[in-house]
């Protein structure tokens, strides 16, 4: 860090001192160019920032531009998603006014800090002087002086700080690009930045504005731990690999398809780690866990040794530990000792590429035995014969998701991207959707965010602008976050947009029938008798932000629309209405949804004879 008050001195705001510092970020992408790390910050001003920051972004807007949304937490979910799909190369910062604007970045903290992803928060806050206290928007706590809305940032950011002085941003930033850029850390970063500090100048040395590369730092295992890992792949019979996100942020696929074709292991894929493998790789097994495959649920439950890279192991993709690690060994490869001890695992601490890469020369001549090949090949057979008959088309009066992604993925081919989140359609997407090529399939999964379909395909298409964006969102998400759809015609980044229409909150419909509970306060139809007198035009609310839409019957009516939607020019929304009843039974796993204990009903009786049935197969620890 550069010592203030030696060499030469530049005098700038502590707006215009953050701003510089970021525009003088750079980063190494993965064919080796140099870019700018920090490509845009995302705003929406309001009294807390657009004195200082918005004048500080006005002149700067050559080498750091500001874009401009409708929503904070939209702004700040295209952010999260941008960083995803550039595998945490680049990322983007966010700043808001005090107050409201600051909070409505919260649920977005929370998706970047659960999915490790880097996005800089700069929301205002109150005055440090405190000379007009209290002022509008500010929160006041009788107990605590210090504290404002920006608090609630702390357990949702990787590193949180408050600026009260501008010559603290000399120690505060750096700390900030060590939380964003660090591969085990790596997560959301929180500067709050008081607006009357904003506003005050220092004289910065010139070097801290000097640019600086960020390469992605990829540390070596243990060589012990590597060679006891090597030891226990060596003496199975029954290997299974389990490929989370952190194959992608490590741009580790194609070393992952080499070595499991090499050493003939089969490979299970977790909502983030999907698009790893093709989904027509000898190896490839499928989605694992309670949305998995049957063919990578069934190996998971007969596998001797399990090698997870790159993945906390959450209970989805666990089946509540009813799955994995089963009567498996396991071992967890990952570069976050944290997420490398879970599970009482056997811990491999490295990043996810160099570690294969000499993984696999530790195992040279090393092959699963033939019995297991084959047993892999002969249920992922199977599976793909139940993928084949979920997804076509059929004549029912409402198609069912399954169908409408069926049409989706063959619109999308090699060279789109699905983006989706929460609901229903992660799981028939994660069993059902034949990924190609890495970053084909991109999943909010871990917060599992409804809203962030949209916003979230905005922050694709800014990172992947040659690829075709596939939003695939409800109705439900559609109306809890839409106005980034508009932000994408202004900004000229077309989206095509499916919209499945199936009147209500369907996934949860189904689960909370599954736990015996009456149909109650999800389908419109349980909701207000009036509802669906009253429902929404979704093409006519497209249209009137901007976007090309229409509403279609049938999958046969879709396909023809999604043809129609990748010839225009501006984003294309397709709506569909769909039956929210049915969902793939294929496959799948059990997850653990506690069932009351006394209940007046029968149904919640049953289903609570079932889950404990269930529990009794859980594994503890």
């Amino acid at each position: 860090m550069p010592e203030p008050g030696t060499g030469a001195t530049v005098r700038f705001s502590a707006a215009q001192a953050v701003v510089r510092y970021l525009a003088a970020q750079r980063t190494v992408l993965e064919d080796g160019t140099e870019a700018p790390l920090f490509t845009g910050c995302w705003a929406i001003f309001g009294h807390g920032n657009v004195s200082g920051m918005g004048e500080a972004l006005h002149g700067a807007r050559d080498t750091l531009p500001t874009l401009r949304g409708h929503n904070e937490q939209g702004m700040a979910l295209a952010a999260a998603a941008f960083a995803k799909a550039s595998n945490r190369r680049q990322m983007m910062a966010v700043t808001t006014s005090i107050g409201p604007g600051a909070m409505n970045l919260l649920t977005a903290a929370g998706v970047a800090h659960v999915n490790r992803l880097p996005v800089l928060f700069l929301p205002g806050d109150a005055f440090a002087d405190r000379r007009p206290d209290p002022v509008l928007q500010q929160l006041e706590d009788l107990g605590d002086a210090t504290a404002s809305v920006n608090d609630c940032f702390k357990p949702v950011s990787r590193f949180w700080d408050r600026i009260t002085r501008p010559e603290q941003l000399l120690v505060s930033l750096p700390r900030v690009m060590a939380a964003l850029t660090d591969p085990a850390e790596c997560g959301p970063a929180t500067l709050c930045l008081c607006q009357d500090v904003q506003a005050e100048a220092c004289n910065y040395p010139e070097t801290f504005f000097a640019p600086r590369l960020h390469r992605l730092r990829r540390p070596g295992a243990d060589p012990a731990e590597l060679a006891d890992v090597a030891d226990l792949l060596r003496g199975a019979e029954r290997p299974l690999i389990v490929a989370g996100g952190g194959v992608l942020y490590s741009e580790a696929a194609a070393v992952l398809q080499e070595f499991a074709a090499r050493h003939r292991i089969p490979v299970a894929e977790t909502q983030a780690g999907k698009s790893a493998m093709p989904w027509d790789h000898p190896q490839a097994v499928g989605s694992i866990g309670v949305t998995g495959s049957s063919a990578a649920n069934a190996l998971a439950g007969e596998a001797d040794l399990v090698l997870a890279v790159g993945t906390r192991l959450q209970d989805f993709t666990t089946g509540s530990r009813a799955v994995l690690p089963g009567r498996a060994r396991l071992v967890q490869l990952n570069v976050a000792g944290f997420d490398a001890h879970k599970h009482g695992a056997v811990p491999l601490v490295g990043d996810a590429r160099r570690t294969l890469e000499e993984l696999g020369a530790a195992l040279e001549g090393y092959a699963a035995p033939p019995t297991w090949q084959r047993r892999a090949a002969g249920l992922v057979e199977e599976w793909n014969a139940l993928v084949d008959a979920a997804t076509a088309p059929g004549n029912l009066e409402l198609p069912t998701d399954a169908q409408v992604l069926g049409a989706v993925n063959q619109a999308a081919g090699p060279g789109g991207t699905v983006v989706c989140a929460a609901g229903g359609l992660p799981g028939e997407l994660h069993k059902l959707w034949r990924s190609a090529e890495p970053g084909s399939y991109h999943l909010e999964y871990g917060f599992s965010c409804m809203g962030y379909e949209i916003a979230g395909g905005l922050g694709v298409k800014l990172a992947r602008p040659e690829r075709d964006v596939f939003v695939m969102v409800g109705d439900g998400s559609y109306l809890m976050l839409n106005s980034e759809l508009h932000t994408s015609v202004m900004l000229g980044r077309k989206l095509i947009v499916t919209v499945l229409d199936n009147r209500g909150y369907g996934c949860i419909n189904r689960l909370q029938q599954a736990c015996g509970g009456a149909p109650f306060n999800n389908l419109l139809a349980d909701v207000d008798g009036r509802a669906n007198e009253t429902w929404v035009d979704f093409a006519a609310h497209a249209r009137s932000l901007g976007a090309q839409a229409e509403a279609v019957d049938g999958i046969a009516g879709l396909e023809a629309a999604l043809e129609r939607a990748k010839a225009a020019d501006r984003t294309y929304v397709v709506v569909i209405q769909t039956d929210p009843g049915p969902t793939t039974e294929a496959g799948r796993a059990w997850w653990d949804v506690a069932v009351p204990e006394v209940s007046p009903r029968g149904e919640v009786q049953e289903a609570r004879a079932a889950y404990l049935r269930a529990r009794a197969a859980q594994a503890m620890g």
